[in-house]
């Protein structure tokens, strides 16, 4: 049973998505085990109280260094026998130690299609609007492993999304949750928790 850890800054929409695919049998052979937030208030932290989930707030800003910061959160997560760290709307720039300690187990959903609209900066709704100003007419979510780049780790799936006339970045980022991210995200666990992929030359790759 592969032991998972959600971090998540705000509300864990995708946090409920995960729950929810859990529950009714669509992730197999997973658990969430932890929700990590860096906020106290989040509502993530409610969503976990609800399901009787182990949570923990890490505020970066509490610790002399971002180094310190990692080994805190390092330990949080062996402590908990974590197998593979979700980042599911984590608003906090990951310190190196943190992303060494697992690499290839850490995976992150952003709102696009990488490579467009991503990278520093690229985050919540200013991936939105840069869509709509750059007049894409497609748009999605990736599901990635995570590297020390930004944004930049071998890409697990993506799923488009349709940019519609009106949409504004409110809206637009909706959609996108609701036919892409909170789609993807699951079905990436559910994978990684069934040995569906493995990543080769950078690349992920699916095990036939």
């Amino acid at each position: 049973m592969l032991k998972v850890a959600v971090l998540v800054s705000g509300g864990g929409t995708n946090l409920q998505a995960i729950l929810d695919r859990v529950e009714d049998g669509t992730i197999t052979n997973a658990e969430i085990s932890l929700v990590v937030s860096n906020k106290p208030g989040a509502y993530a932290l409610e969503r976990a109280a609800k399901r009787q989930i182990r949570s923990a707030v890490l505020a970066p800003k509490e610790y002399e260094s971002r180094e310190a910061f990692g080994e805190a959160m390092v330990k949080v997560l062996r402590d908990a026998g974590i197998d593979l760290v979700v980042l599911a709307g984590y608003l906090v720039i990951l310190p190196e130690n943190l992303v060494r300690a697992y690499e290839g187990h850490m995976i992150n959903i952003h709102p696009s299609l990488i490579p467009s609209h991503c990278g520093p900066g690229y985050y919540g709704l200013r991936v939105h609007e840069s869509v709509l100003a750059r007049g894409n007419k497609v748009t999605g979510a990736t599901v990635h492993f995570v590297d020390e780049g930004t944004d930049s780790g071998p890409i697990i799936l993506q799923k488009a999304v349709d940019v519609e006339e009106g949409d504004t970045p409110e809206i637009l980022q909706r959609r996108v949750m609701e036919q892409a991210e909170w789609v993807i995200l699951p079905r990436a666990i559910d994978m990684i928790a069934n040995h569906k992929i493995e990543i080769v030359d950078n690349l992920v790759r699916k095990i036939v």
